[in-house]
């Protein structure tokens, strides 16, 4: 069974047990449940159900496992025939989850 959820603009494809990243919770801490109400299709052992634009009754919830930090990202900017240089850094914060259970109608 798995479901495609969509969470802050992105759309996932999740399955009971799977870990995932997604952009950083603030409040949230470990242990934490998270529910997904955002279900644009399920499918199971009956077949699949897509939404339009949603599976009314559907949810996903996950587990909230802590916050991890992805790899850093640098951002370079200069101007050609100068010396004018900049050079920063970026790392961006995500939450990882794991999906307990995905409830279909």
């Amino acid at each position: 069974m798995y479901a495609i959820i969509a969470d802050g603009g992105r759309q996932y494809k999740v399955q009971e047990g799977q870990e995932l990243e997604i952009d950083y919770r603030d409040a949230t801490k470990r242990g934490d449940q998270l529910t997904f109400d955002q279900v644009l299709a399920v499918a199971n052992e009956g077949g699949i159900r897509l939404g339009e634009p949603t599976v009314g009754g559907a949810s996903v919830t996950a587990e909230v496992l802590g916050v991890k930090q992805g790899q850093k990202i640098y951002v370079q900017k200069l101007r050609r025939r100068k010396t004018t240089r900049r050079r920063t850094g970026h790392r961006q914060l995500y939450t990882t989850v794991r999906i307990g259970q995905i409830v279909a109608p």
